[in-house]
């Protein structure tokens, strides 16, 4: 099929239906989408079961309102579509004829008819009463204007459904939703993780209780919020009224660094997120933890190991608190990011993990009697790795990652890793490690999850390489992000529901970027925060909070209870079609 070039309009409809009144949606609904169609928008994307309203009790309360896909509605909605040469997303509940089964779906139609569908994978709690899980998959349609994909809602949750779309081939990632926030949330994190634009429409009203807050947004393949709808109050007097938000797509960023990045996605370091640990998971921990931890940050002399110790000595001696359980350290402690061309050139610096460095932490460990994470450059045989290492306060090694993904400084000499691995520790729960560019990769986040970490450790040397500021609207939440927050790691934490702890350098050598940090599990969770440092300053960041939130409405267990692993095979065996 012939691509189109040029850029071109988006849009977001912003459409509050009215329960048990699907002809009354209707009609008002195409309204609304011809309105946006006469404004230039070649793709318009409308809410989550935009046609009949949300919340059926049964299947029998909703069943009057149906439709089948293709069907009445997406013969009408496809008339417009014919009629101004754009393509609709609509979100509709989907009655299959030959199974009798019940859907909560997206339909595309473009100008010349009916394109496919997609059945809500993830579901939440109000749908399970007449809906099946959906089937399908994450299927992307080809088009004139791009590659689409559709997820709904509740998919958002699980970083899975956005990657399955990136993976297959998508350009463009249609969401729509009712929300309250907590779905929308994530959605700038997945559209910079991978590289797609993403069309986001919501509702803005009160339907039994639940308030849907607005928002309605667009976001860039980098992150950037191109466009976004007032935030919505439970209060508020428009809250009823549609509304449309426009943005321009330019298909010359289809092809960016993110997707390049998935081409580095090492599969066979992932396959356990193929595998469902359901109630029956003997290793799980099962009691909340109260964790006092630290990150160091600190200005490396680079390749000088003494004069780097001596720092982290000072910091962690003089002013880590009495009582830290677990101090992270950044990616390659003593050394830092040594420029080095040539596997040669490492041998000065690359050690045993008996070796100084090792002993050093070991010490330290046995001194401040906590858990240490730290970095080094690992040599075993003839292979160097990228290595993060975990000490326990009696000084004995307890865990090692090496780094999986390598990024531009460490790929002239070092091994990749393949392992991903978890460490159960009395006390502290169960913890995962990840070195610095490997937090790009949702896939090493969602191993940790299956194998229920904890805590997730990540030793860094970041200079803004990737992620980008969190720009979520900060009003969907009690309490904002702190300033400096990073999509990139909150990614981990919030798609692992594991506390993250990143330990960053700082200093201008090579313009690190500091802002180490301790991500919570929820911004909308109250008795923990998350706690970031500054850019610029040696400093040692802590943080107490608790391990699990049994008591919310989304933890670990809930989280690996819904996921669905009969969908994830294409992460773990297929290359991007754009390779």
């Amino acid at each position: 099929m012939a691509r189109k070039k040029e850029p071109f309009k988006v849009a977001a409809v912003q459409f509050n239906p009215k329960l048990n009144r699907r002809n009354t949606n209707i009609r008002a609904l195409m309204k609304v989408v011809r309105e946006a169609a006469e404004e230039g928008a070649k793709l318009i994307v409308t809410p989550e079961m935009a046609t009949t309203g949300y919340h059926y009790l049964d299947r029998s309360a909703i069943a009057p309102y149906i439709d089948t896909i293709p069907g009445i509605t997406t013969a009408q909605f496809a008339q417009i579509a014919r009629e101004y040469d754009t393509y609709i997303v609509i979100g509709m509940a989907e009655h299959d004829l030959e199974s009798g089964l019940y859907y909560n779906s997206a339909a595309l139609v473009g100008p010349d008819g009916y394109i496919g569908k997609y059945r809500k994978i993830h579901q939440w709690v109000v749908e399970n009463y007449w809906s099946c899980w959906g089937d399908t998959g994450c299927p992307v349609f080809e088009t004139e204007i791009g590659n689409i994909a559709m997820i709904i809602c509740q998919d958002s949750t699980y970083f899975e459904s956005s990657r399955l779309a990136a993976v297959n081939g998508a350009d463009i990632l249609c969401f729509p939703t009712n929300s309250s926030g907590a779905s929308i949330s994530l959605l700038q994190h997945w559209a910079e993780m991978n590289g797609l634009y993403v069309l986001s429409a919501n509702r803005s009203n009160t339907e039994e209780d639940f308030h849907m807050i607005g928002l309605s947004a667009v976001w860039s393949p980098s992150g950037k919020k191109l466009v976004e709808a007032p935030y919505s109050s439970g209060d508020d007097e428009g809250k009823d009224e549609s509304r449309i938000v426009y943005a321009e797509v330019d298909p010359v960023h289809f092809d960016n660094e993110a997707k390049e990045r998935m081409l580095e996605r090492r599969m066979d370091s992932y396959k356990d997120l193929m595998l469902f640990l359901g109630p029956w998971d003997y290793v799980k921990n099962t009691v909340s933890r109260d964790i006092y931890a630290a990150a160091v940050q600190y200005e490396p002399v680079l390749g000088d190991k003494e004069a780097n110790l001596k720092k982290i000595r000072r910091l962690v001696t003089e002013k880590a608190e009495d009582g830290v359980q677990l101090i992270v350290l950044p990616e390659l402690s003593l050394t830092g990011p040594v420029e080095t061309v040539k596997k040669q050139g490492i041998l000065s610096f690359a050690e045993t993990d008996d070796g100084y460095t090792a002993g050093e932490m070991k010490r330290l460990a046995k001194e401040v009697k906590a858990h240490i994470v730290f970095g080094f450059a690992e040599r075993e045989e003839r292979h160097f790795y990228n290595a993060a290492v975990l000490v326990s306060p009696e000084g004995e090694v307890i865990g090692k990652h090496r780094k999986i993904h390598l990024d531009e400084w460490d790929e002239p000499w070092a091994t990749p890793g393949s392992g991903i691995t978890v460490t159960p520790i009395d006390g502290l729960g169960r913890i995962g490690m990840m070195v610095g560019y490997d937090a790009t990769f949702p896939e090493v986040a969602g191993v940790l999850a299956v194998k229920r970490a904890d805590l997730i450790c990540i030793p860094a040397s970041w200079s803004g390489g990737y992620g980008t500021e969190v720009a979520v609207n900060q009003r969907m939440f009690p309490a904002p992000y702190p300033d400096g927050s990073l999509t990139t790691w909150d990614a981990v934490a919030k798609g692992a529901q594991a506390y993250t702890i990143v330990a960053n350098f700082t200093g201008t050598e090579k313009e690190f970027l500091g802002r180490s940090a301790i991500y919570n599990l929820d911004q909308n969770y109250m008795n923990d925060r998350t706690v970031i440092a500054s850019e610029n300053r040696e400093e040692v960041l802590m943080n107490r909070f608790k391990t699990m939130k049994t008591d919310w409405w989304l933890d670990q267990e809930k989280l690996i209870l819904t996921r669905r692993t009969d969908y994830y095979k294409p992460l773990v065996t297929r290359v991007p079609p754009f390779m």
